[in-house]
């Protein structure tokens, strides 16, 4: 992985306190392409009895590696946003394995980028789940109203 878009993605995942708190590190980036892992840990259990990892933290990795893979694509940084996110679960994390995310971001228009992808344990052709998602290019981050938090 090149030095820009190594520190790119370190950026990216130590920007998010939700990425940092799973652990998910990038991998390699590529343009358009991008494959990222989340360490297995306990703690990110869905299902004490097995072992398995949360379908959350599935969700999470792929999501993440493919906004990079978008990011990857623009010839200027910009905002990015989830737009559309369809997850297909084809079978359990296996208990105490890595799982690994790799998207592609296959098309890119002016204002959506279009990625597909898998998460998986060790081999990529067994995968865990596949992707299929929209990201809106060009966001603006709007200001939380006054008085309407919830957090306090």
């Amino acid at each position: 992985m090149g030095l820009i878009k190594r520190m790119m993605a370190t950026t990216m995942a130590l920007a998010s306190p939700h990425m940092r708190e799973l652990g998910i590190k990038f991998v390699s980036v590529e343009r358009g392409v991008a494959v990222g892992m989340v360490p297995y840990r306990r703690e990110l259990v869905g299902d004490p009895i097995t072992g398995v990892l949360h379908g959350g933290v599935v969700t999470t990795l792929l999501d993440s590696v493919g906004g990079a893979a978008v990011f990857s694509m623009l010839s200027v940084p910009a905002p990015i946003a989830t737009l559309d996110l369809r997850i297909d679960y084809l079978r359990p994390s296996t208990p105490e394995a890595p799982l690994y995310a790799r998207v592609e971001c296959y098309k890119l228009t002016r204002n959506v980028a279009f990625a597909r992808g898998t998460a998986y344990n060790a081999d990529e052709r067994d995968p865990v789940a596949s992707m299929a998602a929209t990201f809106m290019l060009q966001t603006q981050a709007i200001p939380h109203a006054k008085g309407g938090s919830s957090d306090g």
